[in-house]
This record gives C-alpha cells, structure tokens and sequence, in this order.
C-alpha cells in the first residue's frame, strides 16, 4: 500500500510495485486516488516529474552535469518499465556509472511486476548499495506478488524500519490470500492506521464471505473512503442482501466507477437486469464514462431481458468510445446479439473483429449452435481449429450443443469421444449433459442411461433433468420415474421434475398420478416457477402469462387470436391438446391452448410491430409442443418471421417452417 507522505517519483516507483499484486486494478487506482486526489481514477497512474535530486551528489557545475544525467537515465528507465520493455531499462541500468537509490529502486520496481522473477528481484536488493525505506518496500511487494506469502512475513520481521505502506502491504497480502487471522493480528498492533489499512482489512473479510466482521470493521472505521464502501456493496450483492447493498449506494458520499460497477454487476447476477440497465443509464447521465466491465454487465443485462434495441444503443456507444478495440466489449456485444436473436449481426460483428481470443469464438459457436445451425457450427469450429486456436471446454460444449439441436447424434459421439484423445480437454458434467440430452432426444434412451452410469463422477441434478425431458418426449413412464426419482433425490425443492413427471404422466392420460404428484409438490411446499413470455415494442417490454388477464389491451389481442384460430384451422391446424395438462373438457382444453403466454406475445407482435420486421418473443420455460406447431401456421399465414427463444434454443419460423426441423 502507499504511503502517505513520501517524495513523489519513490511514491510513483512504490505504487507500481505494491498495486501490481492488487487482483482489481480499479480497486488498487481508487487506493491511489483517495490519498492523491489529483490523481483521475479512471486514468492510467502516471509518474510525476521532476525527480527528486539525490542527496549525494554535489552541488558543483560537474555535480550538476551528473545529477541531470541521473535524473534524465532514471527516467528512461521509469519508462521502459511502465512500457514493459524490462531488458531495455536493464541495459540503460548497466550503462550507467553513477546510480542512485531511486535507480536501484526503479530496476527493482520493473523485477517486482513480473511473475517468476523473484530471486532475481532478491539478488538485485542485495547488490542495492543503501537500500532505503522504499526498496524494502519494493521488495515486499514482490514476494506477495508471487503468493509467497511465508517469505514475504519473514522479510518483513527482518525489515530494520518499517513505515505504514509496509504494514499495509502485508495485510493487504494476508488479505488477498484469505489469511485473515494474520492480517488482523497485523492489523491490531501496527503502530499507525490510515484509510488504507481499514480498507484491506474490510476488503479482506468480504472476500473471504465473512459479511458480519466486514460490517462491523466498517461501522467503526474512523474514515470510509469509497474503497470501503464499495467492497462492502461488492460483498452484499455477493450474497444476495440487494437492499442493504442500495441503502450504501445511496449513502456513500462519494462514488467512483467501480462502485456504479459493482452495483451494475451486482444486479446482473441477482436475476435484477432491469435495475441494473436502469443504473447504467443514470450512471452515464451522471457523466461516467463505462469501462469495458461496466460494458460487459448492461450488454449481460440486455441478454437476459432480450433488450436488443438497448443493446443496439451500447453498441453504438461502444464505437464511440476508446474501448472499441477491446476484446472483452466486442465479445460481450457478439454475445447479446446471439442471445437477442440476432444472428446476422453477431456473425457480421465476428468477422470485423481485428482480433479474437477462444471466447471470442466460442461466443460465435454457442450462437450458432442456441438457432439450430448446427453445420454452420461446426464449420466455425473447424475454422477456429485451421487458425491454430486450441479449443477449451467451454467450446466443446458449444459443439455438443450444436450436434444436439441439429440431430448430428454419431458426429456428437465422435466430437465427445475427441476431446481428451484429441485436444486434452476433460469431460465435465456439462459435456455428458450435453451427451445424454443428444441420445435422448434421438430415443436412445437406454444408452443414455448406460452413460449415465458410466460416468466418473456422481451425476448432478441436470443431467437427470436432461433424461427426464427425453423420456416425455418418447413416452417411455417407466424411465421418466427413474429419472424423476433420481432427480428428487438429489434436489428435492426442484420444481422442474415435479413438473416434468406430472407433463409425462398427462400425456398417457395418467390423471389421478397427475393429482398424486401435483400434492406431493404441495406438501414439500415446492412452488412451480409460472411460465410466462415477453415482447419488446417499442423499447417497452410487454410480459404475458397464461391466460392472461391485465394486460390493457387483451380484447385486441383476443381478437386477433381468434382471427388466427379460423385461419389456422381452414389451412390445417389441429390443437394438440396433449399440451393442455388440465383434467378439462375438450373445448375448453382448446381454448387454454388457445391463450398460452407465446400465443398471446405473438399476437400482440402481430398487431403492433411494423410489416417487415422480424417479431422476437422470449420465454422463461420451453416453448409447448401446441404454440411450436400453431407458429408455424401463422408465419405461413401471415408472412412473417417469427423468432421464439426459450430455455433452450431459439426457433426460426419462417413461411410454415422452423429452423429447428421439427427436431427438439
């Protein structure tokens, strides 16, 4: 950590040794800003000029000659440095005949960033003629820098003067390793505490999920400056205490960026994408400039609301902006536009991407393969492959998705089988889930079951999930109850398999197993996730459920509907009242089918979105076998393209077909 008071280039040296081993670089850039407030957080650290003038040099013309020639050396090597040029800096180091304490001190500070470099940073120290305050601070750095955290206490004990940047370092270094027993036993004899003391302290117990000791150490520090406050943000979010997390948004007097981040972030990941879009747009009002991680998080939040229109505006935001080249952003903005249903963007966003990284194409691969293109795919993996990107695991589930979705159930085997012969990639529970879900779906359920067994591993709740799903598809009870007693045992609150086994048993007309499995749920008082889609119009997302009743204009909606139902019927359609899982007359089975939450969105689509533009409705559960087969109908009828995402894949309806081909 940084001293308060200490000569400006030595400050300088010393926060770019100490903030490298910092795991947030805005965190350790909000550090420095607290005690420099002259100092933009949001900008790069920057070296203050002019150096201070070494003591030991006289005073003379020649004196003078040589003191420039330190000051003018040093700084070349202070540049080299923050450039990342090591071996030039070194070579100047070795050129000079008269050097400093503040030029060993640079040298040491350039060894002190990069990892696997610690014993030379030790033999420099030790050739360090009068090594002052700030080399050993320095070199204390290095050692946490490199996580020897045991050799870097030892160095510290044997540090003849210690100022607070060296105990600040060490609790730091403590902190960050999750030793918080010796940072606060550090913490409570250090012989002065400033603000960034109780900072890494607080810091230290939220990343180590002790919330409570957090809090109290932050309720009695003497100074809270916006590190505080954030970690603390940072660490409610964490767990899920969203209203004590905007009480301290709201009160913090003041904020940074990486505090609106962390509250951005922290919505995202708490299923609040709204509140987290409506903070991104009052954080750039208030005159932020987003960061590619506050990019990453709105562009995350209108993946999950299906906000492409605002997705489209933080893109154009993004090219106005300095991280426009940056690969984390233009990721992160591929990936809204597959999971917005925008395919053709995203893959002409691909291909204008000057450079790209695994996730990169990964993002590319999983697009494909969530609308069923599955050929295209796999021509994206093999492409990926010839330009010599070695592919993780995160692709090859991608790959197995798309092997899935489009029905390539041999090639999917094969590309499973590859992974560890290969490509030394190891399968995890997700690429079996993949696997099992592929044979399931082709009615190989046994030999999904076979695998199941097979697995090294305990298989987890998913994978029963995925069986389960196969086994209504095919019919097949007796599997269904396997997969469903598996999965139960395994998460009992799952409403999913509740569901799932009462879907099976309505199909085959099994109602009074419906009703038996229907109060089981309510006696483990597990509550069934209500299944609802939504449309965006206009930049205003309209929400339906099942036979809604509040949406203000219904008595248009329903009219239309019934328009589509003659015209449906006239053209061939026949409800499938399979997907009608009530113990109800025929009539009325039908016009339950009839008022299912897709059905609804489409028709509101129908009336309000223009001629010519796609009509993109998004669900929270499966799309229903009936609403598939009904959408079909009336893109046919209507003319339009219809696009329907839910847990799954998205579905392309187009002239009476679906991308899908009837596979899902």
């Amino acid at each position: 950590m940084l001293c308060l008071r200490t000569p400006g280039n030595q400050r300088s040296l010393l926060f770019l040794a100490i903030f490298s081993q910092s795991k947030h670089q805005n965190r350790s850039l909000s550090f420095f800003a607290v005690q420099n407030p002259h100092v933009n957080p949001n900008k790069e650290p920057f070296l203050p000029h002019p150096l201070p003038k070494p003591d030991s040099i006289p005073s003379t013309p020649f004196g003078q000659q040589k003191s420039s020639n330190v000051i003018s050396s040093n700084r070349v090597i202070t540049n080299h440095i923050r450039s990342g040029d090591l071996n030039s800096a070194l070579r100047v180091f070795e050129s000079m005949t008269v050097k400093t304490t503040v030029t060993w001190n640079s040298m040491l500070a350039g060894y002190s960033h990069r990892r696997g470099k610690i014993k030379v940073a030790r033999q420099l120290f030790d050739r360090i003629p009068e090594p002052d305050i700030f080399s050993y601070n320095i070199m204390l750095a290095c050692y946490l820098h490199n996580a020897d955290v045991e050799s870097a206490r030892l160095f510290f004990d044997q540090m003849p003067v210690k100022d607070t940047a060296s105990w600040n370092t060490m609790i730091s270094g403590f902190s960050q390793n999750g030793m918080m027993e010796q940072a606060r036993e550090l913490f409570l004899v250090m012989p002065v505490r400033n603000s960034v003391s109780w900072n890494a302290m607080i810091s230290g117990y939220v990343e180590s999920g002790d919330l409570d000791l957090a809090k109290q150490l932050f309720e009695v520090a003497p100074v809270r400056c916006v590190v505080a406050w954030t970690a603390m943000i940072t660490g409610f979010m964490k767990f899920g205490k969203i209203e004590l997390a905007e009480k301290y948004f709201e009160e913090m007097p003041m904020k940074n960026l990486v505090t609106w981040n962390a509250m951005i972030a922290g919505y995202i990941e708490n299923c609040q994408a709204e509140n987290g879009l409506k903070l991104f747009k009052r954080m750039v009002e208030s005159g932020f400039r987003p960061n590619p991680s506050s990019l990453s998080s709105v562009l995350l939040g209108c993946s999950n609301l299906s906000a492409l229109k605002l997705g489209k505006q933080v893109h154009q935001l993004i090219c106005k902006s300095p991280v426009s080249s940056n690969i984390t952003a233009g990721t992160s903005l591929l990936s809204m536009y597959c999971k917005c249903g925008d395919l053709e963007d995203a893959w002409k966003l691909f291909l204008v991407m000057p450079q790209k990284e695994v996730v990169t194409w990964n993002a590319m691969i999983s697009g494909y393969a969530q609308h069923g293109a599955g050929e295209k795919a796999l021509y994206l993996f093999d492409k990926m492959r010839d330009e010599g990107m070695k592919p993780d695991w995160i692709t090859f589930v991608a790959v197995l998705s798309a092997c899935n979705h489009a029905g390539f159930v041999d090639l999917g085997i094969e590309y499973f089988n590859s992974m560890v012969r290969d490509y030394g990639v190891e399968a995890k529970p997700d690429h079996y889930t993949c696997v099992v879900d592929l044979l399931g779906r082709a009615g190989k359920l046994v030999e999904a079951v076979d695998l199941i067994k097979k697995m090294p591993f305990k298989p987890h709740s998913a994978i029963f999930g995925t069986l389960l799903g196969a086994c209504r598809i095919h019919k097949n009870l007796e599997l269904a109850e396997f997969a469903a007693k598996n999965l139960l045992n395994l998460d009992p609150e799952s409403a999913a398999g509740y569901v799932q086994l009462a879907n099976v048993y309505a199909a085959m007309n099994r109602w009074d197993h419906v009703a038996m499995v229907r109060r089981s749920m309510k006696d483990n008082k597990v509550i069934k996730t209500p299944g609802y889609s939504w449309i965006e119009v206009k930049s205003v997302v309209h929400e339906f459920r099942s036979g809604d009743r509040i949406h203000p204009e219904l008595a248009f909606i329903h009219e239309k509907l019934n328009e589509l139902e003659r015209k449906m019927r006239l053209a061939g359609y026949v409800p499938d009242l399979e997907y009608a899982l009530h113990d109800v007359g025929e009539e009325q089975k039908k016009q339950i089918l009839l008022r299912h939450s897709e059905k609804l969105a489409i028709a509101y689509g129908l009336i309000r979105m223009p001629l010519g533009t796609p009509i993109r409705v998004f669900k929270n559960l499966r799309v229903c076998g009936d609403c598939h087969s009904a959408t079909k109908y009336i893109s046919a009828i209507e003319g339009r393209v219809i696009i329907v995402r839910d847990t799954t894949r998205f579905h392309h309806f187009r002239q009476g077909e679906c991308s899908c081909g009837d596979y899902w």
